[in-house]
Parts: structure tokens; C-alpha cells; sequence
């Protein structure tokens, strides 16, 4: 598209608006008519632990959507010489799962609790023996049944319930909507109904009826939408509050809010049966779409759905990169204390390639990358650990490859009973995330692992943002019956690149060596944090 072309069409507002509230970084991100990113802006945060609990401040959420919004903005005057003030649609997305919960005032009762949290295991466990369905910690109703058991005093007073991107979303609209994919993280689905599952709802009901609450479950939960339909329209005070400098309009339609995974499966072109995708940062998750239902219920498979609401096998581990960024940052210390001043990226690129020059299996070393708790493997608190015997080759190549190894540990216990007990069929995997920019080491290592092939497309850097952004587009750009699948495979992704790495066997048989090893070290995993925590330094 031309300057001029472009010029035009942000004027007219033929452009989709997706902003993303991932774990470090909020983005925004401007697409075109052809799905082309024009303006981008974004937010750097981290969570804080504050009275037990990970959380984020409503503060930093509105300051971080602003900022976002307005970086994005003057990239478009900067570039267009345009003061942007309307668009085409808008979608909101955020890390999935958590906890907000406000009184009848619109008042938050506690701080936001996140994904991350560990804190629910007893709520989790009665849920998942009720329903005969798997409810995972992270869930939003598992986080309510845990303040009821604990008796909190804010669970009397709870009028609506829902998902950081839900709270958005309600706060520019007014409207209390949530996509399918992300109220799969909040209540079991339902998937002929495409609604929150009307027995479970039952049996929660009947499960706290002798505590009286002046509430029923169904009422606190936001409506479910499926992609394609309108949520609601940018409000008066939504505008201002996404474009305090009062230049953005009212009435914009939206697109409902959804979480990361499924923006993650937008933005790879994972929504059709027997594909997969996995999305790689601080946390890892695997979605597999899947044929038919699972045999029996695992607690190391979250249940979910795409944003069209097909049913997806997720596989989610806590823990992924933090460990391998904490090492990358030390090599660069002591790169500079040497006298060299280290690129980052070359950091990331040297050290990531020496993966390839070790041992299958990693040398016989171990590593656990647990900066918190991890569910898939039991692991309550988060502990790093590295460990090596005598026996060990320790040189840089099998340090790097162990590394990146254990950064999927948690991971393929969880995709070995989708593909090992339960012989789930994928045809490929579709990978996004930031140790995907180095070409070829991590398609390698995700293919050992899932011992499928593994794709990575130009648009992969993009994110959750863009595929958010998709969404949006979809909204108003789709034909009459159109389905999620259909648009994105023959009009977004018709055209686009993508190089696709096979599993090599000495690689799998080496990572199944590996995870051998991490299984039965388990124990000292947890012997490890059992030991800190005895003497005073939990």
C-alpha cells in the first residue's frame, strides 16, 4: 500500500486496533485492510508480590494502556502526518486467567491476582473431583472458591467477576463481554452451547449454598461472545480514558476480549483441527486443536477453546525464559567486566547457537528454571536449580542446550500425555515468542521435544497484539458466514513465509534422555525449596 494509500485510509479509519496486556510488555499494535501492521507502541511492567499475592496495580494498567496507545499514535503522525482519530475496530487481550473482582460500585475488593499465582491448589483440587473437569489453578473460579474457603471478606460483596482483559474492555464499553477462549479460563465451557456449562454451574451453586451469599454464580460472570460478533462500542469516557489528549471518538465497535492463548493462536494460524501452536516468554503454553474429547480428566491439561469456540487442549507451564534471560544477563556482566561491550541480540545468538554443538542429551547436566511455584510438576514455590555430578560434561554447549531444554521440561510431560496416552494427531506446530528470533535453534529444540515440525512465519514477531488485531479485523471485514478458520487462512495468511524445521532423531532421542533425567530430579527440586524454606528464606 502506497503512502498516499495509507494516508487515506487512516483518515477514514480502515485500520484495527489490537492492545495486548502481556506479562512484561502492554503493546499496541495498528493494522491496515491487509492485515499489515502500521503503528506499533508499547509499555514495559513487571508484576510485584504484594501480601502473598502477584499482582499488577490498576494504576499501571490505565498508565500502560495510555502509553501504549499514545507511542502507537505519533508513530501514525510521525509517519502519515495524520492526528489518528477514530479506527475501524478495536480488541483488547490480556494474560488469561486471575482474578478481578468489584463490588456493585465498580470497585476492585482486592489487588488483581494473576495467572501466576499458586495459591488456589485446594479450591482447584474439590473442583476438579465435582465436576469430573479438569480446573486449574489459574482459573478464575478457582481463585473465587479459594477466597470462599478461605473465608475472605470481601466474597460477600462481589458483583461482577471477570479477566484483566474483560476489565478493560467493561471500563472502554460498559459492556460486561468476554470472548469464549478467555471465559474458558473463568468457567468450564459448555461447547454445544458455546456459554459457561450449565451443570457445573448447578453443582457450584449447590456446593456454596449453605454460605448464603446474596449472589449467584451466574450473574457475577461476564456474557460470552464468539469471535465475529460485536461486544459493545467505544464509550465517551472509554475514549478518554485510551486517548486522554481527547482526539480519539466515541463509537467505535469492539470485538470481544480474549487472553493470550488465543491471540497467540490467531496470530500462528492455529485454529483448525490437528494444528497446534506454542507461545514462548516468561510463561509456555502448547494449545493443541483438538478431533474429539479426552478420555478422562488430566490435571495437566486445561480445557479451553479457540476464539470460534472449537475445543483446545492447553498445555501451560509457569516457567520458561526468566532463567535463561538471568544467565544471558550474567554472561553480558562479565562480557563488560572484560572490557566488551555486548549486544544484546549477539549475546543471545552466540549462546543460543552453541546449543547445537552439544551432546544430544545436554551432557548429562540439569537444570530447573523455576522462578515460581509450577503445577504441571507438583513444584509449590519457585527455586532455580542447576546440577551437575562428576560425571557431567560441563563445557558452555551443554550448559546452553540444558538450558533451553529444561525452558520446555515442564512443558512435554504435559504434551507427552496428549500425544502418549491420548494419541492426539498434529500435523505441525506453529511457534511465536522472543527466543524464536534466533533462526533454527528453538524450532529445533521445540521439534525434539514435541517430536513434530515446528514453524516459524515471518509474521511471528508480531505477537498477541497483532493477532488481537486480527480479531478486530475480523470483526468488520469478514463475509457473511465467514468462519475464524476460513478468514484467516485465505486471507490473512494466504501470502505469508514461513520455514518449518523437522524433528532430527539424535535430538529427540536426546531430549527424551533429558527428560528422563528431569523427571527423577524432581526431588531434589523439591528438596531444594523444602530446605530454604525450613530455614527462613522462603
Amino acid at each position: 500500500m502506497s503512502h498516499l494509500d495509507m494516508k487515506e485510509a487512516i483518515a477514514k479509519g480502515a485500520t484495527s486496533l489490537g492492545i495486548e496486556f502481556g506479562s512484561t510488555r502492554i503493546k499496541a499494535v495498528l493494522i491496515n485492510e491487509r492485515f499489515e501492521t502500521v503503528a506499533s507502541g508499547s509499555y514495559e511492567w513487571e508484576n510485584l508480590l504484594k501480601d502473598g499475592y502477584w499482582t499488577y496495580s490498576q494504576e499501571d494498567i490505565i498508565a500502560g494502556m495510555q502509553t501504549a496507545y499514545r507511542e502507537m499514535k505519533q508513530e501514525v503522525e510521525q509517519k502519515y502526518g495524520v492526528a489518528l482519530r477514530t479506527v475501524g475496530s478495536i480488541g483488547f487481550s490480556a494474560m488469561m486467567h486471575g482474578y478481578m473482582a468489584f463490588d456493585n460500585k465498580g470497585e476492585l475488593l482486592v489487588p488483581f491476582r494473576t495467572w501466576r499465582n499458586a495459591t488456589t491448589g485446594a479450591a482447584a483440587k474439590e473442583l476438579t473431583e465435582l465436576f469430573q473437569f479438569n480446573i486449574p489453578e489459574r482459573w478464575s473460579i478457582a481463585h473465587l472458591y479459594q477466597a470462599i474457603l478461605n473465608g475472605e471478606e470481601h466474597v460477600p460483596r462481589i458483583d461482577f467477576l471477570t479477566t484483566l482483559a474483560g476489565y478493560i474492555h467493561w471500563l472502554l464499553t460498559g459492556s460486561k463481554a468476554i470472548g469464549i477462549g478467555d471465559a474458558s479460563g473463568i468457567f468450564p465451557i459448555d461447547e454445544a452451547s458455546h456459554d459457561y456449562h450449565p451443570s457445573m454451574i448447578k453443582q457450584f451453586s449447590e456446593l456454596i449454598a449453605a454460605k448464603g451469599y446474596p449472589w449467584k454464580v451466574e450473574d457475577l460472570l461476564p456474557k460470552v461472545y464468539l469471535a465475529g460478533e460485536r461486544a459493545g462500542d467505544l464509550t465517551e469516557e472509554g475514549a478518554k480514558l485510551l486517548d486522554p489528549s481527547g482526539d480519539l471518538q466515541a463509537g467505535i465497535p469492539l470485538c470481544p476480549p480474549e487472553g493470550d492463548a488465543g491471540t497467540g493462536m490467531v496470530a500462528t494460524n492455529s485454529v483448525r483441527k490437528r494444528t497446534g501452536n506454542i507461545s514462548v516468554g516468561t510463561s509456555v503454553f502448547a494449545m493443541i486443536v483438538l478431533e474429539k474429547e479426552l478420555s478422562k480428566v488430566y490435571p495437566e491439561i486445561d480445557m479451553v477453546t479457540t476464539p470460534d469456540g472449537s475445543p483446545v487442549g492447553m498445555v501451560h507451564a509457569n516457567n520458561c525464559s526468566s532463567d535463561i534471560n538471568a544467565w544471558i544477563g550474567l554472561f553480558r556482566e562479565f562480557s563488560e567486566a572484560m572490557g566488551f561491550e555486548a549486544d544484546t541480540g549477539k549475546l543471545f545468538s552466540v549462546l543460543f547457537n552453541k546449543a547445537l554443538e552439544a551432546e544430544p542429551d545436554g551432557g548429562g547436566l540439569l537444570s530447573y528454571g523455576y522462578y515460581s511455584g509450577e503445577n504441571i510438576t507438583g513444584i509449590d514455590k519457585g527455586r532455580p536449580l542447576f546440577v551437575r555430578s562428576p560425571e557431567s560434561r560441563f563445557n558452555l554447549a551443554n550448559f546452553m542446550r540444558t538450558h533451553l531444554f529444561t525452558a520446555f521440561g515442564a512443558l512435554k510431560i504435559g504434551m507427552d500425555i496428549l500425544t502418549k496416552n491420548e494419541n492426539v494427531a498434529i500435523d505441525s506446530i506453529l511457534a511465536h515468542g522472543g527466543l524464536f528470533k534466533t533462526p533454527v535453534v528453538g524450532q529445533r529444540i521445540v521439534a525434539a521435544a514435541m517430536n513434530v515440525p515446528v514453524s516459524v512465519m515471518s509474521t511471528a514477531g508480531e505477537g498477541g497484539a497483532w493477532g488481537m488485531a486480527l480479531l478486530a479485523s475480523y470483526l468488520i471485514n469478514k463475509d457473511q458466514e465467514e468462519s475464524l478458520d476460513v478468514f484467516l487462512e485465505q486471507k490473512v495468511f494466504s501470502d505469508v513465509a514461513g520455514e518449518e524445521v523437522a524433528p532430527d532423531a539424535s535430538d529427540v532421542k536426546g531430549f527424551e534422555a533429558f527428560i528422563e533425567r528431569y523427571r527423577k530430579g524432581l526431588a531434589i527440586e523439591q528438596a531444594a525449596v523444602d530446605h530454604l524454606v525450613e530455614n527462613g528464606r522462603d
